[in-house]
């Protein structure tokens, strides 16, 4: 990992600036996806600037960093805010041509398997997924799991936006109230920004190389990333509730995530596939 180093860094004062050229030597050189890494000093949302980008014509393989993000956003447009120095705030540019749309679904799923496996080993933490893409860490302590990051994708015309923030050095009183926990605050062996970045980019193009692959672009099967959420997702087999859009609710034991990643519920009017819904682990 050329001119990326490791080891601890806590909060306030030690939060160092991301150094672009130091993460372009790291993952551009020799990668079969990544083309450019830009980093921001600050900027209102990465996946807008993003999602522009593609409207204008950009390639594929643009990553977008920035230190703060003044207008971040998660699923269904929740706010996602951050200390400046304090998060991993970054997008990426996807042209997954030849990947069928319904497949497509799969994409910020992938992105939370290259999250958890990067975190998993940079941090010696246990960490997790709960569907469809929240990273979770305390995951083998029933009802201690905290919310480490989360993950957004939006679609302009065949580009698709991936954005991705992870709480890397934040103090209690820095995060929002709820769940929320940072990797400094769990005891990560590492928070090291830049080295974190770089091994979070390295999942992400393995795993997407794969899922592209031919002969089935975009067969979660076929590549093994089905298997590997599978193996990371803490929902799949736990009682859930599931609210959904508009207001519904559907309660039930999750059992699985099909081929194009709809989370399986077996309800008590019989087994439901879940495309889009806030779900909540019942103890």
């Amino acid at each position: 990992m050329t001119g990326v180093a490791g080891g601890a860094a806590g909060p306030g004062s030690q939060r160092s600036p991301l150094r672009q050229e130091a993460l372009r030597e790291a993952l551009v050189p020799g990668s079969r996806l990544w083309t450019q890494v830009r980093v921001l000093r600050q900027t209102g949302s990465t996946n807008e600037d993003l999602l522009a980008d593609a409207t204008s014509g950009a390639g594929a393989g643009v990553v977008l960093v920035a230190e703060e993000q003044t207008r971040g956003r998660g699923r269904q447009d929740r706010g996602w805010q951050s200390q400046p120095g304090a998060a991993l705030t970054f997008s990426v540019l996807l042209r997954p041509v030849g990947v069928p749309p319904a497949s497509r679904g799969w994409l910020p799923l992938l992105a939370g398997v290259a999250v958890a496996s990067a975190l998993r080993a940079q941090t010696g933490l246990d960490i997790g997924l709960k569907w469809p893409n929240d990273v979770l860490v305390g995951t083998g302590t029933p009802g201690g799991t905290g919310k480490l990051a989360g993950i957004l994708a939006e679609q302009a015309g065949d580009a698709i936006v991936v954005g991705i923030g992870i709480n890397v050095s934040q103090t209690q009183d820095e995060l929002p109230p709820g769940q929320a926990t940072s990797l400094w605050l769990q005891g990560a062996v590492s928070t090291d920004r830049e080295a974190l970045l770089a091994a979070v980019l390295r999942e992400f193009e393995r795993w997407y190389l794969r899922w592209i692959a031919d002969p089935q672009p975009g067969d979660a099967d076929a590549s093994g990333l089905r298997a590997e959420y599978l193996r990371l997702c803490t929902t799949i087999g736990r009682d859930v509730r599931v609210e959904l859009p508009g207001g519904g609710v559907l309660a039930g034991r999750a059992c699985d995530v099909d081929g194009v990643g709809r989370l399986l519920v077996n309800a008590p009017n019989g087994l439901q596939a879940v495309s889009a819904g806030d779900i909540i682990h019942l103890r």
